[in-house]
């Protein structure tokens, strides 16, 4: 899956644990009607895809979404999702025409007034 929008914030690297477990997080504002915050987590060597970016940078992020199960001590069980971001990638802003359709040309054994069909009936 793929987001695209602007950096609203980039955070520092954080490392975990006694074992080298490192995190990053990325706040991108998508650019929609509603515009929407949507926080997305870099894990281990994939922090580093974000040091090339600033705020406020148009990008699109490949995301996978996660999703895992927890159980408290007193037995309750509860469900986590996270967005893991994998790939970035800079969008320039361009405002280049979408393409346009060739336009649409009659049969010649085609009666004027009647437009062709694909379809046998």
């Amino acid at each position: 899956m793929e987001i695209t929008g602007k950096i609203k914030q980039i955070g520092e690297t954080k490392e975990f644990g006694t074992n080298g477990f490192q995190k990053r997080e990325l706040v991108l504002t998508t650019e929609e009607q509603y515009p929407q915050h949507i926080l997305v987590e870099f894990v281990q060597d994939k922090c580093a895809l974000l040091d090339t970016f600033v705020v406020g940078q148009r990008i699109k992020v490949g995301i996978n979404l996660r999703g895992r199960e927890w159980q408290s001590p007193q037995g309750e069980i509860k469900y986590f999702n996270s967005i893991q971001g994998w790939r970035v990638d800079s969008v320039e802003a361009t405002t280049a025409a979408p393409p346009t359709a060739p336009p649409f040309e009659t049969m010649p054994d085609a009666p004027e007034n009647e437009t062709p069909d694909d379809l046998p009936f």
